[in-house]
């Protein structure tokens, strides 16, 4: 047990346990998303299309925000754009909870997406900074651990708080808010040095604006896969619930069984960076798409909590696998000068989806029926699998150029923490 303790989480940073347990704090208080699509219809009686529109903005928003905040983490500094956000989301969670009107809650939804995501990139940002490379996929799987350990406890909370009063859910997801701002505050430092909002034009220096991100073919094609793979898993926080409700299920109910997903997880994702080691991760995002599109399929023929609950934990299987192996693959695809942006952009396909799926996905339950719904996102997953395969050789040959290649001429930031340099630090020439 030692040793495997000491292979799981011995050697990392301390800042990055200094995130991790940032990450943890504010994980335990996320109410509000979890229970959103019941909010809106049960106590703002707004109809499933409307509360899909409503949650599509709160992905317009993250939208926005991702956007900016992979732009700002790269120019203003990592720590300053995660307070600054930080403490938005905070005041935005306040006004959602007290607001009664339609419009404030819409427009709100809005704000709130932009500040809550665009903490995204400058934390994934800061994760890479910190952490070296062979160390990466275990770090992230213990991030991951910490999100999932606080989500199993926040939806079984979260459903007997939305039993007592809707409103309890605002102030303690802005209390775990502010808290882990609180912790970034104080512990933790700028992992990168700011480069300032004024153009640089040294001939030397590497092109750093979005073009260049939006340029990548090849990362534009992970996008697109991975947008298509977070339309199918963000069901599960926008209809999900609405189809529960549906077949009678009270939202404490949804609470304990969606908490599966998060129980399973924390369970099981420490041990899946050893099962995946080694392994060729075009086959295993494939897997984990088929995995997690039987899962979400069988949901169609659900209708009592034992079989939402079998449904969760296989979809939960497919999430294990997919998490770590899209982290890495990230990582290993951002050349160091424009880390923040590519991290910005892959929340950007979040983002769409958080906008995408709740719309798209109210009016087919809305129009076409529940069964249409679920059957849809196991043929999207299935299409997904198969373009894992078919891009999988070309992202490998692009990992491979960028790590091999030359330095930059460019300055370098001292590693945080003591830690040595990091690979990553070098400019990578695009491929």
């Amino acid at each position: 047990m030692r040793s495997w303790l000491r292979e799981t989480a011995g050697g990392l940073p301390t800042t990055f346990w200094y995130l991790w347990t940032g990450t943890l704090v504010n994980r335990l208080g996320s109410f509000v998303m979890i229970f959103m699509a019941i909010y809106l219809t049960s106590e703002r009686h707004f109809t499933q299309t409307e509360a899909g529109l409503v949650i599509g903005l709160f992905g317009v928003g993250s939208a926005m925000g991702v956007t900016v905040g992979g732009v700002l983490a790269d120019r203003w500094g990592r720590r300053p754009t995660l307070l600054t956000a930080h403490l938005g989301a905070a005041t935005m969670l306040l006004v959602m909870g007290f607001a009664r009107d339609r419009w404030t809650i819409t427009l709100g939804a809005l704000v709130l997406g932009f500040f809550m995501d665009a903490t995204r990139p400058a934390f994934q940002a800061m994760m890479v900074d910190v952490v070296p490379e062979r160390d990466r996929l275990r770090a992230f799987s213990l991030n991951y651990w910490a999100i999932n350990l606080g989500f199993a406890f926040a939806a079984v909370l979260a459903g007997l708080a939305a039993q007592a009063d809707f409103l309890l859910l605002f102030v303690v997801d802005a209390t775990t808010t502010l808290i882990t701002a609180g912790i970034v505050f104080v512990k933790v430092r700028e992992t990168r040095r700011p480069q300032g909002f004024a153009r640089r034009r040294d001939t030397g220096a590497p092109a750093t604006g979005l073009h260049t991100v939006f340029a990548d073919r090849v990362f534009l094609g992970f996008l697109l896969l991975n947008l298509l793979t977070a339309l199918v898993f963000l069901q599960h926080i926008s209809m999900l619930p609405i189809a529960m409700g549906q077949d009678g299920l009270s939202p404490s109910t949804f609470g304990w069984i969606i908490a599966l997903n998060g129980v399973l997880i924390v369970a099981g994702q420490l041990f899946v960076p050893r099962l995946i080691h080694g392994r060729d991760r075009s086959r295993t995002l494939a897997v984990a798409s088929l995995v997690t599109g039987l899962g979400f399929g069988l949901t169609a023929v659900a209708d009592v909590p034992w079989l939402y609950a079998v449904t969760v934990l296989i979809w939960t299987v497919g999430e294990m696998l997919t998490s770590p192996s899209n982290a890495t693959l990230i990582a290993e695809l951002s050349p160091a000068a424009t880390r923040g942006r590519y991290q910005g952009v892959f929340s950007l396909s979040w983002s769409a989806a958080a906008f995408l799926a709740p719309t798209l996905g109210g009016y087919v339950m809305q129009h076409v029926g529940n069964a249409a719904l679920w059957l849809g996102a196991a043929a999207v997953a299935a299409t997904v699998s198969v373009g894992q395969l078919l891009s999988g050789p070309s992202r490998e040959r692009r990992v491979a150029a960028l790590t091999t290649a030359p330095p930059s001429p460019a300055p370098r930031t001292p590693a945080p923490d003591g830690a040595p340099p990091m690979p990553e630090e070098r400019a990578r020439v695009r491929a």
